[in-house]
């Protein structure tokens, strides 16, 4: 008998003691992180809500109760009562029971209706007919992505147990090594913006954090060097964020033998599988072969563990990890890594953004302790101050009203996920209030899309936004005003010689994507003004416009390889979602306690290093501006 089953025996032994006699318990396995018991008596748990709250304290694991089959009412029945229970304002779209699991899954336009104070109305749920119900949002906005995402899990239930099963007891295996140590080693991202990849390796475990591209580059994390290597020994990922230089990647390790979780936030998932689908479509049309194929991307999506902001959750023997809100964009993350028993704790920053912004509440900094910080340092350099986010405000509509009364377009390249739904929440105030006049607004690439995804999460969203968008004559982003781009060329043509407009399109650095039909459009008129409000890498042809480039190579449409820009060009700063200097300072100087070690990282080597000496010279910490390729022991 393996430890693992062993561990279980004497779990389940110690659950049916600390159990009423009444309770049965059938089974006890793990699935994932957590840990499943199996019981004939569902509707006995389930009158009893503290019983399973005092089991997770006891054990100190994450407990779930699925009934076994010939517990369950039979679903024709089962649905009559499920929806008795629920009240009728939840307005309950679709009811999908699964028998293998005891699972009924319920969609939902206001799960918290569904949920109950408390968790009252599912634990009612399950006292009526026995099955574990589960609830998810139905979109506010038809999202194509949540909606195949969900297809594909649902397809795939059989083989994602069996993952979950196998992750569960590779988490909970016996620990073997005898010393303790903490190593962290950087596969990209040092001195640079993209490719963001580390691993964090203890004598148990190796864990890869984010493993994305690099923008105007065909540059990847290191992934050939023996701290990642072998692929498949990996015990896990995790994914801060799913902007493509923390993403793009994933899918690669599947190619070459991982075979393990992802763990990362549910909206991270969705988002990770869209933006890495148009990865692959972008790279088709501009010639390019992609790294691998839609096949790839589904085996992410299939590994994915979604965690909830503060779930403290075990993801290998001697570790334990934590997400954290980190304001930057939709599910990003802080990643708190708790290793040993009390030994060390490291955090991996991802990208933040320190104050509260329109969409997201700042990043979240209150951690039990953090010896060593991995700090993203975009906007690291002593002179990168963002102007106020109001002052920025004022200056885009400005510089609107100026471009609309001269009869041009305002061109603005956004992240589709971000950038741009935070652009949309100011043009939509902007208009109602009448500061500027109502125009179309174009969504270009994938910004729909992102859009109906935010719609769908909206707890990870400010509390006023979510507000808004459960009541669907507030939701912001119904506005009219906002036209999704969907007839591709022609309509841009239409667009390009039609009245004044509005249009957001991806890519954000000009890298690609329908960014660039619209140079071709838009590019020789004067009359348009071309705005950037996000981040531009060195080495993008976003920088080099921003920069001044007012000739750029383009091919195709049978023009020459040359395209004179002569629209106006302005930075409005203030929309990034990265903190400035002043509020990546303001996130290390709040930290109580302070970390002993930060390394500054995820920025061009100027601003890593001046972040680094400021951080040294104005707290005392110790500092590292590293380069790729560096391992940095701990303890």
């Amino acid at each position: 008998m393996s430890t693992v089953d062993k561990q279980l025996d004497e779990l389940q032994a110690t659950i049916v003691d600390e159990l009423p006699n009444d309770i049965s318990v059938s089974d006890v396995t793990y699935e994932g992180p957590e840990l499943v018991i199996y019981t004939r008596d569902p509707k006995k748990f389930a009158r009893n809500g503290d019983l399973i709250r005092n089991l997770a304290g006891q054990l100190r694991k994450r407990i779930t109760v699925r009934p076994v089959p010939d517990a369950l009412t039979d679903p024709a029945s089962a649905r009559e009562q499920v929806l008795n229970v629920i009240p009728e304002k939840a307005d309950v779209s679709d009811l999908d029971f699964h028998a293998d699991t005891g699972e009924v899954v319920i969609e939902a336009a206001k799960p918290g209706m569904v949920i109950g104070r408390h968790g009252s109305t599912l634990r009612e749920i399950t006292q009526e007919v026995g099955w574990t119900p589960e609830v998810v949002r139905t979109p506010p906005i038809e999202s194509s992505t949540v909606s195949n995402v969900r297809s594909f899990l649902k397809q795939e239930r059989e083989e994602r147990r069996d993952i979950l099963e196998r992750v569960g007891r590779q988490i909970h295996r016996e620990e073997m090594a005898d010393d303790e140590w903490v190593r962290i080693s950087t596969l990209g991202c040092c001195r640079e913006v993209g490719r963001a990849s580390f691993i964090l390796s203890t004598p148990e475990t190796r864990i890869l954090i984010d493993c994305g591209d690099k923008p105007g580059s065909d540059d990847a994390p290191y992934l050939q060097v023996p701290e990642a290597n072998p692929l498949n020994s990996l015990d896990a990922v995790v994914l801060t964020h799913a902007h493509l230089d923390h993403s793009a990647l994933i899918p690669l390790l599947f190619k070459y033998g991982y075979d393990g979780p992802i763990y990362t936030t549910e909206p991270t998932r969705d988002l990770m599988g869209l933006l890495q689908l148009d990865y692959l479509d972008v790279a088709a049309k501009e010639g390019r072969s992609p790294p691998y194929d839609s096949a790839m991307v589904r085996e992410a999506v299939k590994h994915a563990i979604p965690i909830e902001y503060g779930d403290v959750t075990d993801i290998a023997p001697d570790v334990k990890l934590t997400l954290h809100n980190a304001g930057h964009i939709l599910g990003s993350s802080v990643a708190h890594f708790h290793i040993g028993d009390g030994f060390y704790n490291v955090a991996f920053s991802g990208d933040i953004h320190y104050d509260d912004t329109r969409l997201f509440n700042g990043a979240v900094n209150d951690f039990p302790r953090v010896e060593t910080l991995v700090m993203e340092s975009t906007y690291g350099g002593r002179n990168d101050y963002q102007t106020d986010q109001a002052d920025s405000e004022e200056k885009l509509i400005e510089v609107i009203n100026e471009t609309h009364d001269q009869g041009g377009k305002i061109l603005i390249p956004a992240f589709a996920v971000g950038r741009s739904q935070e652009i949309m929440l100011v043009l939509e105030e902007a208009m109602r209030s009448g500061k500027i006049p109502e125009m179309p607004v174009h969504l270009d690439g994938m910004i729909w899309e992102a859009t109906a995804i935010h719609t769908t999460y909206p707890e990870y969203l400010r509390d006023d936004l979510r507000d808004r968008i459960f009541h669907d004559d507030g939701n912001p982003f119904l506005a009219p005003q906002f036209n999704h781009i969907d007839e591709g060329d022609d309509e841009r043509e239409e667009v390009a010689a039609g009245d004044p407009a509005i249009v957001l399109s991806t890519s954000g650095m000009v890298t690609g994507g329908p960014i660039m039909s619209w140079l071709d459009h838009l590019g020789s008129d004067p009359d348009t003004t071309m705005v950037f409000v996000g981040y531009q890498a060195q080495g993008t042809l976003g920088r080099r416009i921003q920069n001044g480039w007012d000739e750029i190579p383009r091919n195709g449409r049978g023009r020459s390889n040359t395209l004179n820009l002569e629209f106006d060009v302005e930075t409005v700063d203030g929309f990034s979602g990265h903190a400035d200097r002043q509020g990546l300072e303001n996130f290390v100087k709040t930290m109580n306690p302070r970390p002993e070690k930060v390394l500054c990282v995820h920025g061009d080597e100027s601003s890593v290093q001046d972040l680094s000496s400021a951080l040294y010279h104005n707290y005392n910490m110790r500092t590292f501006a590293p380069k790729n390729l560096e391992t940095f022991r701990f303890k």
